[in-house]
Formats: C-alpha cells, structure tokens, sequence
C-alpha cells in the first residue's frame, strides 16, 4: 500500500506550516504525523540543498506519494521544481500539488502542467534578460560608466600608469594606495 508523505515549508520562523498540513488533509489525505516534513527555509534554495527534502527525498520508495499545498512549497525555480518533479517520478514516487486541483505532476497531464509552468518561466527569463540588455545598452549610449566604481581617482590612476612605467612594483602601488594588486593590473589594462 502505498504511503503518503506531506511536505510542508515556510519562508521564516514567525510563519507556521500548520495551514499547509490541514489543507492536506482537508483535501482527504490521510498523512501520518511522522511522514509530514516541515521546514524553515526560503523557496529559492534548491530542494537537493534543504536539509528535511534531502532527509524525505531518501526515506521515500516506489508507489510512495508526495503531498504538496502548492508547487512554490517544492521551490520558486520553475527548472529546480521541473528536476525535482522528475526526480521523484523516475524513483516511481507520486507528487501532488494541490492548489492544481490535486493533480499528480508525474502523470501525463501533470507532466503537460509542468511543461507549460516551465515554457512560461523560460519565457519570462527571457523577457528579464532582454530588458537588462536593453538597459544596459541605453546606459552605455547615453554616457554612463558601466560596473563597479574605481577605488582611484583619475589622479591616482594616471600616478599609477606613471609609476608603473618607471618599475614600481604591484605590491608596492597596491600598498601604497590601498587597493589589490588586481586592481592596479586594471588601471594597466586600461592604457
């Protein structure tokens, strides 16, 4: 017979899963008390580095079933959600979400489901990227330095060009003026 598993994760420690487990149950799951996993952390840790998913990722068998109220409770990552998913589905354990009507995301339809939540979040990364690169390109057009801020002034750096020509040593510029030998191989870079 195959066993029930609920897992339960909250953002902070002033929030409470209890409401994800009686939404399980609401739902007619019958989950014993020691195969419900709750856990503090944020849903944009991925679900192999949180230590109770690890722990209900290895007690969890064939014909097993997963319980979760909603797919951000497996992650915010549309992908890690998607690899955990098929994880689960190729050790032959079930996964549920309800607040997709219950589906099971390891069944055809919940494998079209998740297809779909992974085009949009491709989508929507693509969409994030354009606009970066758009802004960025603005930016540039219109005269904006781009990175970091120098830890030199104008002066400092032109002093550094100087005495670097006449045989002053990394370590004794980065010394001198407080910055990392990289950053007096930059300002060289930049002549």
């Amino acid at each position: 017979m195959a066993r029930v598993f609920g897992y339960c994760r909250v953002s902070t420690a002033d929030q409470n899963p209890e409401n994800q487990i009686h939404e399980i149950q609401a739902a007619g799951f019958q989950v014993d008390s020691k195969r419900i996993v709750s856990e503090t952390v944020s849903g944009s840790t991925a679900a192999r580095e949180r230590k109770e998913f690890t722990r209900l990722i290895d007690r969890v068998e064939e014909g097993d079933v997963l319980v979760v109220t909603k797919l951000d409770r497996l992650g915010r990552n549309a992908m890690d959600v998607r690899s955990t998913v098929e994880t689960l589905a190729a050790e032959g354990v079930k996964v549920h979400c309800l607040a997709l009507g219950g589906a099971d995301l390891t069944s055809a339809a919940g494998k079209m489901t998740m297809g779909v939540i992974a085009a949009v979040a491709e989508f929507e990364r693509d969409l994030l990227i354009e606009r970066t690169q758009a802004g960025l390109r603005r930016a540039k057009a219109s005269g904006k330095r781009l990175g970091r801020p120098s830890a030199l002034t104008d002066e400092q750096q032109a002093l550094v060009k100087r005495r670097r020509s006449e045989g002053a040593s990394l370590g004794t510029l980065s010394k001198e003026f407080g910055v990392s030998r990289a950053a007096i191989q930059r300002i060289e870079r930049r002549r």
